[in-house]
């Protein structure tokens, strides 16, 4: 796997950055989703990861191949950073520690 939780990526092709909140081996969501979602037909057996999207309320689920790494350390704006993250660094988000 290339990226971490916490890590500030960006989408290759669509511009939009956002912080990885849940990394998957490979994909895991369901054929149908597959189908209907991933037009590109990225490969399942490689990884996947959600990702939420700064600036608004949505959260995305990308193949490895669509992101890289944003040039970009600003914070990200999401309502739900606080339920997946403790901190940020200046670079990246720190994961939260399940009690």
């Amino acid at each position: 796997m290339i990226f971490h939780l916490g890590q500030i990526v960006e989408h290759v092709r669509f511009g939009y950055r956002g912080v990885v909140y849940q990394c998957d081996t490979e994909f895991s969501l369901t054929d149908e989703w597959y189908d209907e979602m991933a037009k590109s037909k990225p490969p399942k057996h490689k990884p996947w990861y959600g990702v939420l999207v700064h600036g608004s309320t949505s959260a995305t689920y990308v193949a490895q191949r669509h992101l890289m790494l944003s040039r970009n350390k600003n914070k990200i704006e999401h309502p739900d950073i606080v339920y997946y993250f403790d901190e940020f660094d200046g670079f990246e988000y720190r994961p939260r520690q399940l009690n």
